[in-house]
């Protein structure tokens, strides 16, 4: 009973731990990224690029990873969900008896981890949509710029 209240234990951690860890560390990068890109995009003179393409470059430097924790974001709030569950019905199993107040903690520590999934996805994806909006108007303010002087 020991070894399955340790094993038990371990589990737990690597949700809390393991999987709130990495959407907390997701939200960081993915805020970060952000702040960096609004600052660069406040700073960046387009009129010194020659070509369009140059441009967009410099322009879209960490905004797929911005979009790409955006959508993976729920994926791994839904792991810690999967994993927060079996361990409940490894609990129940192993002790035999239903015990109503240990499946809601534990369904309530499963549904946790979707949650925070969400509240890391949701937030990337304004992000993500804000940096594009920025990136298409540096984008055509250049174009126009250079139509008039062609």
């Amino acid at each position: 009973m020991a070894d399955t209240t340790l094993w038990l234990q371990y589990a737990e951690d690597a949700i809390d731990y393991g999987v709130m860890g990495t959407l907390v560390l997701m939200s960081v990068v993915s805020l970060w990224f952000f702040i960096e890109r609004l600052m660069f995009f406040r700073a960046v003179r387009y009129e010194t690029y020659g070509t369009r393409e140059e441009l967009e470059l410099d322009l879209s430097d960490h905004v797929g990873a911005i979009a790409a924790i955006g959508s993976n974001a729920p994926y791994v709030g839904l792991l810690g969900t999967v994993l927060g569950i079996m361990v409940t019905f490894y609990t129940l199993g192993d002790t035999g008896a239903v015990d109503t107040k240990q499946i809601m903690t534990g369904l309530a520590l499963a549904l946790k981890a979707t949650a925070m999934g969400l509240v890391v996805a949701i937030p990337a994806i304004v992000f993500y949509t804000v940096l594009l909006r920025k990136m298409e108007r540096i984008v055509t303010l250049w174009d126009v710029r250079n139509k008039a002087k062609g």
